[in-house]
């Protein structure tokens, strides 16, 4: 059989829409106790055709206007059916009073009376009531199942005759009673983390207990470390920790070097950030007798030095990942690895794990090796160092700089003609003052020295799961860590499609992902510097799914990767360490690992990475509050990033600092949210605001204790346009907006805020 003909038996057979609607109904009756969405649904029933995507979409609207399927939540459905009178689930608190219980993904609500004050996240058993005509069933919690172990985070008031810690948490609306024999140390106006320790029935408030202090309220330390624990994330380091990471030696023996390759004598440097301490990867380059090409990717060799099950290890597989907040890094590991040891600094000998490249003159891939090395780096460059060496064509090491680059350009292009997306969004920095003060903005784009780096360790990435995951026909490959990236959610796409044919641009939203991918790329190279750029680019992040850790292989969609793996990062990551530890384990013939075991490690490090990247957001979002809290009553341009049916969200062109016009501020009319094409409009006036507008608008309002920005909109003048109906809403009274507001702000889709986000995470 040919190859060719083979690949085309391969694809993914098309399905009637008939035939797919009835493997559907009869799924769905099997699995009457579940909900799924489309993915899941396309994969259970065989029906994986690219072309059947939009037909299960529309198929199951069709089931669910039938009454035949229900939408438990967005996008997920499951079958009718009776419900018995109690079932388990997990409980959502809600500071705003909305309680709900979630069962097979639906969510049921529960007033206060009948929570039994159960927390977020509590696994509870409820009792549902059948649902009248025209009314929501409510649900009775009978029994805390397994309370989850959770600490809040706020401001201690103590007075006279009341002690209590006032909470900043979205998931608590009540203060937490503090007796004064627990406030271990805090004064009136710390902020501090407690934990409830007992709830009675017939009480408003719980009563607990301080966990820590963190500082005053306001200081800069005591606010970041405020938000790591908000979301569950370590601020500080165990001490035990620390001790057996400072006894840890270096230990370059004679031996030691021995067994591994040397590259000590090749050129070798490293580039990264001009305020990086760990420097985790280094290049060599060198001409070959051959005339071709020996370029090394040389990643520090943490597992060395870190082996499993010791404290160290437990420590960063809890962590799983380095978080990168506005004014500082909380290191996976203890700094006398990360920034110690393990860091590849210039002049040093360090141990590496490497991914050798032979190349020809065009960045062909002749051969590879990977193996444990030894390197001595002879320069630490900045990212703006290398960037003057590029553009001036001189300096240190020069000519190495010069090819180095001139191979990640040949890549770079290998992978956009193979249908790699080019989503190129500006980072936004602060420049803060030693109290952590921000005073001043500035954006830092990508340049050829970040693309050099990015390339080379997207190719040692890809080099290192295709030898463990691309195995000949008939043989299984072993268990592995991948990074994986599922294909974009096609209704999303086509609704993306839609609008930007308004624009004039023609983007595929089905068909062969090289031809999607390469009419998305032209598009978002097209609308550069245009009106339209932020309404399109945002659409087109929507679309796409959220990059996981997993056993399980299916490429990776952004990058146009059959096989990816994160191998490079290991001082910053745990993944990477894994991937070490499995490289080696297969490198001398080891069995394959526990599938399972390794698949709830994956997961655990998918959930703190996104928990550390919404840490990270908040730190911004936190200091783009401080520094416009001195510009109150300032006007800016700005472009209309999100909008909701409680407002529209602006980002100031300035300084990419984003705020909310409260509808209610909008001039005097009602509007209504067309979800669809993301527009407000005006019931009498018509007038539409939409994502991509530009507009003018003046600082209003910056609350620090919620991380909020409103912005009013402004005539031409500058002075602000308020609706009666604002002017006459006193300023400490909650309106509907402002309760949907609390509530689902914190949910916005991460993809419209990537601008924080290094290349270097895919």
């Amino acid at each position: 059989m040919s190859k060719s003909k083979k690949k085309k038996e391969d694809q993914p057979v098309r399905l009637k829409k008939s035939v797919i609607a009835d493997r559907i109904l009869l799924f769905m009756q099997k699995e009457n106790t579940q909900a799924f969405n489309y993915k899941q649904i396309a994969h259970a029933i065989d029906a994986n055709h690219p072309s059947n995507r939009m037909d299960i979409i529309n198929i199951l609207e069709d089931l669910a206007l039938a009454d035949i399927l229900t939408e438990v939540s967005l996008g997920r459905y499951k079958i009718k059916g009776n419900r018995g009178t109690e079932n388990e689930g997990y409980f959502m608190r809600r500071s705003n009073g909305k309680n709900a219980v979630v069962i097979d993904d639906e969510q049921i609500f529960v007033a206060e009376r009948n929570s039994m004050h159960a927390l977020n996240g509590d696994k509870v058993r409820v009792v549902v009531s059948a649902s009248r005509r025209g009314a929501e069933p409510e649900a009775k919690v009978v029994e805390i199942i397994e309370a989850k172990e959770q600490v809040f985070i706020g401001t201690l008031r103590i007075e006279n005759n009341y002690c209590a810690l006032i909470t900043d948490s979205k998931y608590l609306a009540a203060d937490i009673i503090i007796p004064r024999g627990k406030l271990k140390g805090g004064k009136d106006g710390d902020k501090a983390i407690a934990r409830i320790t007992h709830w009675r029935d017939d009480e408003m408030n719980p009563r607990g207990e301080v966990v820590d202090i963190l500082g005053k309220k306001g200081e800069n330390t005591a606010e970041m470390h405020a938000i790591l624990a908000e979301f569950g994330l370590p601020y500080k380091y165990p001490e035990s920790v620390e001790k057996a990471a400072n006894k840890i030696d270096a230990g370059i023996t004679p031996e030691e070097i021995a067994r591994r390759e040397d590259f000590r004598d090749v050129t070798t440097f490293t580039i990264d950030p001009r305020d990086a301490k760990d420097f985790d990867d280094a290049i060599s380059l060198r001409r070959l007798p051959n005339g071709h090409w020996e370029a090394g990717v040389h990643i520090a060799d943490v597992t060395h030095y870190v082996t499993p099950g010791t404290i160290i290890d437990r420590e960063a597989q809890n962590r799983a990942t380095s978080v990168y907040l506005v004014d500082r890094t909380i290191p996976m590991l203890p700094e006398h690895l990360s920034n110690g040891i393990c860091s590849l600094r210039p002049d040093e000998e360090k141990l590496t794990f490497s991914v050798v490249f032979e190349l020809d003159d065009n960045a062909n891939v002749i051969n590879y090796r990977i193996g444990r090395t030894i390197i001595r780096s002879d320069r630490r460059f900045s990212y703006e160092e290398a960037q003057e060496i590029i553009e001036a064509g001189e300096g240190d090491y020069a000519e190495e700089m010069l090819q180095l680059n001139h191979f990640a350009q040949e890549l770079r292009k290998q992978r956009f003609d193979n249908g790699a997306l080019d989503f190129d969004r500006v980072e936004v920095r602060f420049e803060i003052d030693d109290n952590g003060k921000p005073l001043s903005v500035y954006f830092k784009q990508s340049k050829e020295a970040n693309k050099l780096i990015e390339e080379f360790m997207l190719l040692a990435n890809r080099t290192v799961a295709e030898f463990i995951g691309k195995q000949p026909s008939g043989k299984k490959a072993k268990t592995f860590v991948y990074r994986i990236h599922d294909n974009p959610d096609p209704e999303k796409l086509a609704n993306m499609s839609l609008i930007a044919h308004r624009f004039g641009y023609k983007v595929k939203s089905d068909g062969r992902r090289k031809e999607m991918n390469s009419s998305l790329n032209r598009m978002l190279r097209d609308v550069k510097g245009k009106g339209e750029e932020n309404l399109l680019s945002i659409l087109a992040l929507r679309s796409m799914s959220k990059a996981v850790y997993t056993t399980e292989n299916i490429g990776h969609y952004g990058l146009a990767f059959d096989y990816y793996t994160h191998f490079t990062s290991p001082i910053r990551r745990y993944p990477d360490m894994m991937v070490h530890r499995l490289l080696q384990r297969y490198l001398d013939k080891g069995r394959s690992a526990d599938k399972m075991r390794t698949e709830d490690f994956c997961k655990h490090s998918s959930d703190m990475e996104q928990l550390a990247a919404n840490a990270e957001r908040a730190s911004i979002k936190y200091k783009q509050v401080e520094f416009l809290k001195d510009h109150i009553g300032e006007v800016y341009e700005g472009t209309v990033s999100g909008v909701t049916e409680w407002g529209i969200y602006v980002e100031l062109k300035e300084n990419m600092c984003e705020g909310l016009v409260p509808v209610r501020d909008l001039p005097d009319d009602f509007f209504d949210f067309d979800e669809k094409n993301y527009t407000l409009i005006g019931r009498r006036t018509h007038v539409k605001y939409t994502l991509g507008d530009q507009v003018k608008v003046v600082v209003a309002r910056a609350d620090l204790d919620k991380k909020l920005l409103d912005f009013a909109l402004a005539d031409k003048e500058g002075n602000p346009i308020l609706s009666q109906r604002s002017s006459s809403t006193p300023r400490g009274r909650d309106t509907i907006a402002d309760a949907k507001r609390r509530k689902k702000e914190s949910s916005r889709k991460d993809k419209t805020k990537s601008k924080g986000k290094s290349k270097r995470r895919r």
